[in-house]
């Protein structure tokens, strides 16, 4: 159910989105080449990127989640920052602050870590509420304020959050309203044993991280062509039962015993925007119910929590949210 149905340009000729579909797909090449074994997490990110969303990506160390985001900032030529996040971090090391500049006699803003295409917010959950909330002005309104001054960030722009799923010892749980912000919650696991073989072969066969160093990757694009195909994306068209089956599915949420807290209607807005960004990708400039269907357990996963007497019993959120989407039914279009 999980995996995005991404398919070769040559059956994409002749849709209005041919061509940046065939991007897309040569994107999604350039960064398999260097992050093996995880084809599903590569098709979610850049479902995300193109949905211009942001990512709560968790897995345990050494997955390559780091790996991963500068890989794709290098197949479209994008400026990269990383913030490790930790209990003593303030938020102006996030955004950024003012100083006096004695040559000058005046005050100058020295930006922060923020101000990058990408932003790898690595083990968010160790720094504090008041930290982690620096960054919702960020990635709600895509700017920051710096004593009173107000200050676009530079377009394409993208959170990746990271969380630790073991070590929770000293770590400040995310807040709903920042989780919220997520469009999609993406799980990296463990390889595959053929995999894992190539990643340790490809990783030991050279310097600088071998044949699966980032710098291997050949930029695709350029950041204009991303914001185009962002473009691209919001116009794919959905009709009116296709919504309706977004937001069925999040009001089940809701509604569904075993289940203490539901997706608000922000769910049901990721839903229908990944699954823009799933056709787009696919080569259709329309949404079809399978779009929401695929897209369901990352866009739901991180909005809802199980009830104590569910969650002990063994069950799963991702399990709850395909019985949800299982019970919904869908339109015929």
């Amino acid at each position: 159910m999980g995996t995005p149905n991404v398919v070769a340009p040559s059956a994409q000729q002749g849709t209005p989105f041919a061509a940046t579909a065939e991007m897309l797909h040569r994107m999604r090449n350039e960064i398999t080449r260097v992050f093996l074994g995880q084809p599903e997490v590569v098709d979610h990110i850049l479902i995300a990127f193109l949905a211009n969303g942001h990512v709560l990506l968790e897995g345990k160390p050494g997955l390559g989640k780091t790996h991963l985001v500068l890989a794709l900032s290098r197949t479209f030529g994008g400026s990269f920052s990383r913030i490790q996040f930790t209990p003593d971090l303030m938020p102006s090391d996030v955004t950024g602050h003012t100083l006096f500049d004695m040559s000058s006699q005046t005050f100058r803003v020295r930006k922060g870590p923020v101000f990058a295409n990408l932003l790898l917010a690595d083990e968010i959950n160790r720094a504090p509420a008041k930290t982690q909330s620096s960054l919702l002005e960020v990635m709600q309104e895509r700017q920051v304020t710096i004593d009173g001054d107000t200050i676009k960030l530079p377009p394409p722009f993208m959170v990746f959050a990271t969380q630790n799923p073991i070590e929770q010892e000293g770590t400040y749980p995310l807040p709903e309203a920042q989780l919220d912000r997520f469009l999609l919650k993406v799980l990296i696991d463990y390889p595959g044993p053929s995999g894992e073989i190539d990643i340790v072969r490809g990783v030991t066969s050279g310097v600088s991280g071998g044949t699966l160093s980032a710098s291997q990757i050949e930029p695709v694009c350029s950041p204009e062509d991303i914001l185009q195909a962002q473009a691209d994306c919001a116009s794919v068209q959905a009709v009116d039962e296709v919504v309706a089956y977004a937001v069925n599915i999040v009001r089940a949420t809701r509604e569904t015993q075993g289940i203490a807290l539901g997706a608000g209607t922000r769910g049901a807005i990721s839903l229908l925007q990944a699954g823009k960004a799933r056709a787009l990708i696919n080569g259709r400039d329309f949404v079809i119910p399978d779009d929401i269907k695929t897209g369901a357990v990352p866009a739901l996963r991180h909005r809802i929590a199980l009830a104590p007497e569910l969650a002990i019993s063994g069950a799963t959120i991702d399990s709850m949210v395909e019985r949800i989407v299982d019970s919904v039914e869908a339109p015929r279009t």
